[in-house]
């Protein structure tokens, strides 16, 4: 009798081929029946058309990869143009499009109905890119810049009450770090870069206003190693974050250096002692409490400090480690920014500076107020915005100008934060941008990228002008702009400390104009753009003369 054969038949590869082909047709014609008609109603219903697609395609792996356009994108970066380079982008496909950079899918809009709708109107419907968080978490953990949801809504709460007024205002601290700019600037017109010092100046004042103490980085007598080393740091590690940001977290840990991870964990570290501080102060506190000797939440030296705030309502030390590098990422980075390019524009218009003193002299060498800041009109136009949320607002309809601060060139020029973008939750419809001339609506699947660029949109003629290229602050004097101008975001996520950023910016200019009296530009070249989490130009090399010295 033949011994049965324990061998197994497998199945031959047109069976294989057959089985798949009716497995795919029968979740095709499944998901046209469930998913497909409900998105072909929901264009249907709105009155949806295809928006323009980027189709510069000159090889096959343009199409599936976008090569073209990450080799044009990487090439722009490196030429300190790539902001610029997506705007002449927008104006050849128009102000809403598609395109595809490196296997990413994206409708980049410069349409302010479209950002309105995206950040106001329909904002539960939108989340941060997941792009976004995988670059900040490893800096910056949980917090207000990479939460959703519950979690960003909790972090908001706890955050908002910080910036009140009465911490705006105080001024008296901020004028140390001032005055140590001050001496920092040669006063005979030396040449001197005032970046990389307005970067140390906003360091040393966050710092100070995070934890109590400051890293003195512009004053070395009184700075520590460890607080120099930590603004190396946290400067390095916010340089891989935003690389990884453009490139993708999986190249950003190919090619990134080593010494990122220990720049990260040195920098946590660093805030993980003040939080245990922090911490021991508020048990130390609330025994105090139970005795009837409560110290009332501040610090021994009497003055606020955010962190003290803080811990009365978070007791678990990551957390308040995450918050603080949130705050401080986005103190530092806005206001040396900011800084940054309004020197390098002052230094270049004579006119604008000229104007600029003449409302400077007027306060008689008194240090300003927070008052006097914003009384000064030119200032406004030149720096002070508009666009500062009320505490209280209902996120279906934001309130996005207050009448504390008029809209600053500086900022719809270079705007901070340049980019931005968010991720469909559902399927949902944007208002603008669909149809051969751009007016109809566009249907946009869940899981779609958009994005928008604030240094596009305010760039547009039709709002701002046919000199809307130009630096011009008397354009401000009767421009009341909305959802066009956006430099500090808008809707729920408007930022809750740019009122902070702007009086520091505006009293560092006020004060630098009361010590020096002229300034020559010391870079014959245009505004150049370099890029990390945030934009700044290159440079912001000056000739700066005290009274004493000009009249030499």
């Amino acid at each position: 009798m033949p011994a049965a054969s324990s061998s197994i038949e497998l199945p031959k590869l047109s069976h294989i081929l057959v089985i798949s082909t009716v497995f795919y047709a029968f979740y095709y014609i499944s998901w046209q029946l469930t998913v497909g008609a409900g998105r072909r109603r929901m264009i249907r219903e709105h009155g949806c058309e295809p928006i323009k697609d980027h189709a510069e395609l000159e090889h096959w792996s343009d199409f599936i990869f976008g090569f073209k356009l990450l080799r044009e994108n990487i090439a722009a970066t490196k030429a300190g143009r790539f902001l610029d380079n997506g705007y002449r982008r927008s104006l050849r496909f128009g102000n809403t499009h598609k395109l595809r950079v490196a296997n990413i899918k994206i409708a980049p809009t410069i349409e302010p109905e479209n950002v309105k709708t995206i950040l106001a109107t329909q904002f539960k419907g939108w989340k941060i890119p997941d792009r976004r968080r995988q670059a900040f978490a490893p800096l910056l953990g949980k917090g207000i810049f990479t939460s959703d949801g519950a979690d960003w809504q909790h972090s908001r709460e706890l955050l908002r009450p910080n910036f009140a007024r009465s911490q705006v205002a105080d001024l008296d601290t901020f004028e140390d770090h001032v005055g140590h700019l001050i001496q920092a600037i040669p006063r005979d017109g030396s040449t001197i870069d005032l970046q990389p010092l307005f970067f140390r100046l906003t360091i040393d004042s966050a710092t100070e206003f995070l934890f109590g103490q400051s890293t003195n980085s512009l004053s070395p007598e009184t700075s520590t190693k460890s607080a120099r080393r930590f603004a190396e740091a946290f400067q390095n590690s916010q340089d891989a974050a935003g690389q990884a940001i453009r490139v993708g977290a999986i190249i950003t840990r190919l090619t990134q250096k080593a010494s990122v991870k220990e720049d990260i964990k040195y920098a946590h570290d660093f805030v993980d002692h003040y939080v245990r501080l922090g911490l021991a102060r508020r048990r130390k506190s609330m025994k105090a409490m139970a005795k009837a000797d409560a110290e009332k939440g501040e610090a021994e030296s009497g003055r606020y400090v955010f962190l003290d705030e803080l811990v009365k309502s978070i007791d678990d030390p990551i957390r308040l480690r995450s918050e603080i590098l949130n705050i401080l990422l986005a103190g530092r980075d806005t206001t040396a920014s900011l800084l940054s390019n309004v020197w390098f524009i002052l230094a270049k218009r004579p006119d604008v500076w000229s104007n600029l003193r003449s409302e400077v002299d007027a306060l008689s060498g008194e240090r300003p107020t927070y008052e006097d800041i914003k009384d000064m009109k030119y200032l406004r136009a030149v720096l002070n915005e508009g666009n500062s949320n009320s505490p209280l607002f209902t996120p279906s309809i934001p309130i996005i100008h207050s009448h504390l601060f008029l809209p600053p060139t500086a900022l719809r020029l270079y705007p901070v934060v340049p980019n931005n973008a968010r991720m469909a939750i559902h399927d949902t419809v944007l208002p603008v941008g669909g149809g051969p001339d751009g007016k109809s609506p566009f249907f946009v699947p869940a899981g779609s990228l958009v994005g928008w660029s604030a240094y596009a949109m305010h760039r547009r003629k039709d709002f701002f002008g046919e000199d809307a290229e130009e630096f011009r602050p008397e354009r401000w004097e009767k421009l009341r702009p909305g959802w066009e101008y956006l430099p500090f975001n808008g809707g729920p996520r408007i930022c809750i400390g740019q009122q902070f950023a702007l009086t520091e910016a505006s009293y560092t200019i006020i004060r630098l104009m009361q010590e020096f009296v002229e300034i020559e530009s010391r870079d014959p070249g245009p505004w150049t753009e370099t890029l990390t989490i945030t934009c700044v130009g290159s440079n912001a090399k000056v000739g700066l003369k005290a009274a004493a010295a000009a009249a030499a």
